[in-house]
């Protein structure tokens, strides 16, 4: 037998033994196999989990939109509105006359120094500042807190809108009481009912929000700090409620149910802000569930005692709302993740920045325009299909005051045509500004960002 051994100048050197290929790859089939066999498990522990998860939101969510739903019914078959607004409308419309010398009062003070500045906080406050300014919120890098605004905006718009169209109580009488629309904007405002105040609602969640956002997602920390926000915040809650009062917009009563319910909206979101982020970023049906949700919202909306664009406004948030959903939901890890560059970094310079707004907001005013265009086209040839009833109030000339899909056939008329024949007909224009705004909203946070993506801004 051959002695492992070598001569050297050295002397004796042992040599190593070599196992054959098909010997060394035996050798290491038992570890391979072991850890395939982990990984597979991993795997299914994983499939199983998503698989759960999937099951448990469907339940939530079916949860949700069914109690809506049953909500939906009930109301309408309870006569719902109008009861509550026989009890609530002539307390409010009482107090509103009351108030009417002490706003006069308020006015008697009046210059031309004070209507330019309370009309000015007014629109920097009002609902298409915010409509302009948080797409900027959302190019600058600070993706959370313009998602979270948008939704609280929504939010805010849908809650304040409700009870203003439930109760349906009156603004200040004009005359004797002067009121002041600098703006179209004011003017739609000064057609919606008074109660509650959406200017001083949508100021103290948003600020408020701002403000809770700031301490604690940001290096700015301390006691003073935290003092001179809070201070800030309540001098801005106070100008924009004494400007409604002094513009003849609202009534004392007015602001204070305004300050009330956006109090109590700010608490609600600050429990649920992280819980409604998490399912927007990483949740399951997401897009599904929120385009069900805003349908629901849609149908769910009081009817007034008599038509105001608050309506309208909602419409166009809740569209906005699903947009912005659908559209971060599908590029989080794309464009919206935390590590985002941001306004004045390195990264993002104040040219880049302008750049960004140069190519992003003619994008999405032409989507906007493009999707109202489409939804123009489609919404009623999908409706005459199905043989609904829809009338245009606005959008198409050719449908204003008139219904089709009424006169069908009775005899070949499906479920879904006997479902809707008792039902006025449907104005199509709520659908198409639905559609323009989701579509204007996915933009901002979809195309846009790619857009920037493919020109390195």
């Amino acid at each position: 037998m051959r002695k492992p051994f070598v001569s050297t100048s050295h002397g004796p050197i042992l040599i190593q033994p070599q196992l054959p290929a098909t010997l060394l790859s035996f050798s290491f089939f038992p570890s391979s196999l072991l850890l395939f066999s982990q990984n597979k498990k991993k795997r299914e522990i994983k499939r199983r989990r998503t698989r759960m998860e999937g099951e448990s939101a469907a339940v939530w969510q079916g949860a949700v939109l069914g109690g809506i739903l049953f909500w939906l019914i009930s109301a309408s078959y309870l006569n719902f509105t109008r009861k509550f607004r026989s009890f609530i409308q002539p307390w409010v419309s009482r107090q509103v006359e009351t108030e009417t010398p002490f706003i006069l009062q308020i006015q008697s003070y009046g210059f031309g120094f004070l209507d330019a500045l309370f009309s000015v906080l007014s629109c920097v406050v009002s609902v298409p500042f915010y409509t302009a300014f948080l797409p900027l919120l959302f190019w600058s890098g600070h993706g959370k807190l313009a998602r979270q605004m948008t939704l609280l905006m929504a939010f805010c718009d849908y809650i304040g809108n409700c009870i203003k169209d439930v109760i349906s109580a009156p603004r200040p009488a004009s005359p004797p009481v002067k009121r002041v629309t600098a703006t179209k904007d004011e003017e739609d405002n000064a057609l919606e009912y008074g109660l509650p105040s959406s200017h001083t609602l949508n100021t103290v969640c948003l600020s408020g929000y701002l403000l809770h956002y700031a301490l604690t997602h940001t290096q700015i920390q301390g006691a003073y700090v935290t003092y001179l926000g809070v201070s800030l915040a309540c001098m801005l809650v106070f100008l924009i409620a004494l400007g409604r009062i002094y513009l003849g917009m609202h009534s004392v009563v007015d602001v204070l149910a305004g300050l009330l319910i956006g109090l109590t909206v700010l608490a609600f979101w600050l429990t649920v802000d992280e819980h409604i982020d998490s399912f927007v970023i990483s949740g399951q049906n997401v897009t599904s569930f929120w385009a069900a949700l805003s349908f629901l919202l849609l149908f769910a909306y009081p009817t007034p005692e008599l038509p105001t664009p608050s309506f309208e406004f909602h419409t166009a948030f809740n569209g906005v709302a699903l947009g912005i959903v659908s559209g971060v939901q599908q590029t989080y890890h794309q464009f919206h993740h935390g590590n985002v560059p941001r306004l004045f970094s390195s990264e993002l310079t104040i040219l880049a920045f302008l750049g960004r707004m140069l190519l992003g907001l003619p994008t999405i005013l032409i989507v906007k325009f493009c999707s109202k265009a489409l939804a123009k086209w489609t919404i009623p040839v999908v409706a005459n299909t199905l043989g609904i009833p829809i009338k245009s109030t606005s959008y198409i000339p050719t449908l204003n005051g008139s219904v089709t899909g009424k006169k069908s056939d009775k005899l070949k008329q499906g479920y879904l045509q006997k479902l809707l024949s008792q039902r006025k007909a449907f104005d199509v224009d709520t659908g198409i500004r639905f559609l323009q705004y989701a579509g204007l909203a996915w933009s901002v946070v979809d195309l846009v960002p790619s857009l920037f993506s493919y020109m390195s801004l």
